[in-house]
């Protein structure tokens, strides 16, 4: 089966490749020159473009439509002009509008992007691939990021210093910016040309406009720039940026008689620097020492059922800079070699404590320390190395009158090395990764954690034909070290489920001390030219490999084939701006060659003349066979599903506008449903100001849901159960914007999922086609409820003696948590932040209504708050 499915994709993706097909048209690059600004004196960044200084150069302009209409003349045009000095590059832009009171200006926070603005996108490397960005909105406000994988990604926590003025006139409106040369990061060489290109958004009509000219059926985005020369003898600007931090802390809680760790109000006051050194005029090193992340948003809530962990995203800003360089996704977007948020973890320790005994956790491991490397060269090396250190950590245990401490998670050191090679005139790549976690497992108790983990990994990308077509493909490995018990444990994880007791490939060795795995991927496909484009791949991952030390791997032991075919229309018609629709197959194997899945999605995006948008998508999958539902038990088989979405999306140049999604997924012979209506209502009544709600309600069933494993006779039992779920969540936003330096963010999310259980069952035949025939259902003779006990008793054989028992299933998780953020940016670099958070988390009454947990365990609950003032300044050397 194996061999037919890689022989499905070689014929999808091959037959392509013969087949006749237009090239891409010769686009001619545009030029711009600018001029060193010598003895003149440098523009004065007020918005208004009478210095004397501009003079000296000539405007471009001639933009070009880009959406919705590409290749069209915009509906207003824009120009500008660059200079610069031994410090500084000034751009100076001139925005054409008929209509001046009709220009938007609406405030938000930095990185906001609303209203009308203009951007520059400078590619100081020239390396088609990666490039910095700087926009400025008519309300003065800065959005800037840092663009890598050819425009693919675009990282807006990367916040330089630059300076910014705008001006409304009876012209239309004009932009002076003034960024740093040493925010940006270019060669020694005595000429320079870099990449150049700017984009302006004429909101009225949610027009953009280029520039250079980059067709829709571009390769990418950076790769396609036109080009800045003039740049003689620019002197690289190695400084020195120090940014010390002070922050005080306040935490009230309800207090609890009798525990010293539950006292009602706790008081620290904590201090750091993050600091960022330009080794040479590319390549940069950025420390941080005791980093606090107060002020970053908290992680939504989710409930798990299926016993794999959740991925979030990285906030913090020191891991989140230059991240595109550590990145090594090797397979689907979420596998990856280095997962940043395994640095400063919550503690997993564990430890037994007797009854009336009360204890303190960390809610993180304090990161003592990290140095961070990264960079690229003229020549075309991605560097990147990334050094990091956490604290023992420990409990605080008060236990019969005496306190003591345990270990909970030992010093760790966390290293990363990255590095990456353009060649081929920047149109192929090879790079390699190395990550190693060493830990001091000082205490016995923490034996069940590696003492040591590594991975290595290989990646490399080809492409040809102006970058048409594309070959890219990785390998990595990685070793795990520890105890016998920490590789059972590993052995024994939801990740890996050696003890599958039908896997004739694996077994659990209770004797070892590593384990050695492998995986990669490779793909191929059109990336470019007309409508269509099309890629297909294999991906693996062994059964031994594992990168939950400092990487993120959802699961191992699978062989995944996938192709995918996309066609989208290039000009508007009709009532429609746009309108892409996607169809993909994949197919999923063990390495014992089970043939576990097979799915097959429609999707369609649909952009309507108005801005609207609507959004359809259905998976089918014939064949669904899980290896890690059982939870270490046998293959189970799911009934073939049909899963159907349908989002709206109104015009969200709107002051009310909103999103409508709904989902709905339903297994064969209504084994199993999800159904799931999100609503998200956006209003901004004025400029500065606006309001969020983002309600959704879920329903999720399933006949056949895992709870728990027990033995009979020494024989097995898994045991299932008809699962009822009701999640209720809320997310609440207000943004008001005083100036664009000045802001105020309140972030709330109520949550509440009730989940109930009832006609027990045991899997007896887990590979049934029906889904009735994998299981047997308890009969009123075997099941009994204990009330008292809160457990479900079971006499399997109808002896009247109890062979076994679950514990009551049923619960109810509540969680609120909030955050109020006054953000002061008083001078370039340097901010105040004003943090108040709230949080929330109980087990509720499984029995009651969601709404009646809402008033009972939130509304009617004393929450935990904290209150934090941390203040940055940033030293220029």
């Amino acid at each position: 089966m194996i061999i037919l499915q890689i022989r499905f994709l070689l014929v999808f993706v091959f037959s392509f490749y013969f087949c006749s097909g237009q090239d891409m048209p010769k686009i001619e690059k545009r030029v711009y020159t600018t001029k060193f600004l010598g003895d003149l004196a440098a523009p004065v960044i007020d918005g208004i473009l009478t210095d004397a200084s501009w003079d000296i150069v000539d405007w471009t302009g001639d933009y070009i439509e880009n959406l919705p209409e590409e290749n069209t003349e915009p509906i207003e045009q824009t120009k500008f002009k660059i200079v610069y000095d031994k410090e500084f590059i000034y751009f100076g832009f001139r925005c054409y509008d008929k209509d001046p009171k009709g220009i938007v200006k609406r405030l938000s926070r930095r990185d906001g992007f609303e209203g009308d603005w203009i951007e520059i996108n400078i590619s100081s490397h020239y390396d088609k691939l990666t490039a910095f960005s700087f926009a400025a909105s008519v309300a003065g406000v800065k959005s800037d990021g840092f663009i890598s994988d050819n425009g693919k990604t675009w990282e807006g926590n990367w916040n330089p210093i630059w300076y910014l003025k705008t001006n409304i006139d009876n012209e239309g409106w004009t932009a002076e910016i003034k960024i740093p040369l040493s925010q940006l990061k270019f060669s020694d060489a005595p000429e320079q040309i870099w990449g150049l290109q700017s984009t302006r958004r004429y909101f009225r009509t949610e027009e953009r406009s280029l520039w250079q000219r980059i067709p829709l059926d571009a390769p990418g985005w950076v790769s396609e720039f036109g080009e800045l020369h003039g740049l003689i003898a620019l002197s690289p600007q190695r400084q020195i940026e120090i940014q010390p931090f002070v922050l005080s802390k306040l935490e009230t809680y309800p207090r609890e008689d009798g525990n010293p760790f539950k006292k009602g109000r706790d008081f620290n006051l904590n201090g750091g620097l993050d600091a960022k050194i330009a080794i040479t005029n590319d390549l940069t090193l950025n420390l941080t020492v005791n980093p606090d992340f107060g002020q970053v948003e908290a992680d939504p809530a989710a409930i798990v059922l299926d016993g794999f962990q959740i991925f979030y995203d990285e906030r913090r800003p020191f891991f989140v800079e230059n991240k595109n360089i550590f990145n090594y996704t090797f397979a689907d977007d979420q596998d990856n070699l280095f997962y940043s948020r395994r640095i400063g973890r919550k503690p997993y320790g564990r430890f037994n404590i007797s009854n009336g005994s009360f204890v303190s956790v960390p809610n993180n491991t304090n990161i003592l320390g990290a140095a961070k490397f990264s960079g690229k060269t003229k020549n075309g090396w991605s560097i990147g190395i990334l050094e990091s250190v956490t604290d023992s950590e420990y409990a605080k245990i008060q236990e019969n009158g005496q306190a003591g401490k345990e270990l909970v998670e030992p010093l760790t050191n966390y290293f990363v090395g990255r590095a990456q090679k353009d060649f081929n005139n920047r149109n192929s790549y090879i790079g390699a990764i190395f990550t190693a976690t060493n830990r001091n497992l000082e205490a016995d108790f923490l034996n069940f954690m590696h003492k040591s983990a590594y991975t290595v990994g290989v990646d490399f990308m080809h492409n040809w034909n102006n970058r048409k077509y594309y070959f890219k493909g990785n390998f990595i490995a990685s070793r795990v070290n520890g105890s016998e018990e920490a590789i059972t444990a590993t052995q024994k994880s939801i990740s890996h489920l050696f003890q599958r007791t039908d896997a004739g490939h694996l077994t659990v060795n209770s004797s070892r001390t590593s384990l050695a795995g492998i995986g990669g991927k490779f793909e191929t496909g059109k990336a470019s030219v007309g409508n269509w484009r099309y890629r297909g791949g294999i991906i693996w991952r062994s059964p031994e490999l594992e990168l939950n030390d400092i990487g993120f791997l959802r699961q191992a032991d699978e062989i995944k084939q996938y192709a995918f075919l996309s066609y989208e229309t290039l000009k508007p018609f009709g009532i429609f701006r746009k309108i892409t629709t996607n169809l993909e197959q994949l197919a999923n194997f063990d390495f014992e060659g089970n043939y576990n899945k097979m799915q097959y999605t429609l999707s369609s995006d649909i952009v309507l003349k108005n801005n609207w948008n609507f959004i359809f998508s259905a998976i089918y999958k014939p064949v669904n066979y899980s290896n890690s539902i059982l939870q270490g038990g046998p293959r189970f088989r799911y009934s073939e599903d049909f899963f159907k979405s349908v989002s709206i999306i109104s015009d969200s140049r709107k002051k009310l506008r909103y999103n409508v999604n709904i989902y709905d997924n339903k297994g064969k012979n209504d084994s199993f449903s999800y159904s799931e209506l999100n609503l998200a209502l956006v209003y901004q009544p004025i400029n500065a100001f606006m309001f969020s709600v983002n309600p959704a309600l879920s329903l999720n069933k399933n006949k056949l849901q895992y709870i728990n494993q027990t033995h009979f006779n020494i024989i097995p039992r898994y045991i299932t159960a008809n699962l009822v779920q009701h999640t209720l969540s809320t997310s609440i936003r207000l943004d008001y914007n005083i100036n664009p330096n000045l802001t105020i963010q309140y972030y709330g999310q109520p949550f509440i999922s009730r989940v109930k259980y009832n006609h027990f069952s045991r899997v007896i035949n887990p590979t049934a086609s029906y889904y009735g025939d994998r299981v047997s259902l308890y009969n009123h003779n075997q099941i009994h409820f204990n009330k008292t006990e809160n457990k479900y008793e079971i006499d399997e054989d109808m002896n009247d003696q109890i062979d076994y028992s679950i514990q009551n299933p049923d619960f109810s998780f509540v969680q609120f948590r909030s955050n109020l953020v006054a953000r002061w940016e008083y001078i370039p670099g340097s901010e105040i932040f004003l943090v108040w958070s709230q949080g929330i988390v109980a087990n509720g009454n499984p029995n009651e209504s969601l709404i009646s947990e809402l008033n009972s365990q939130i509304l009617g609950k004393k929450p935990a708050n904290t209150f934090l003032i941390k203040i940055t300044y940033r030293f220029t050397l």
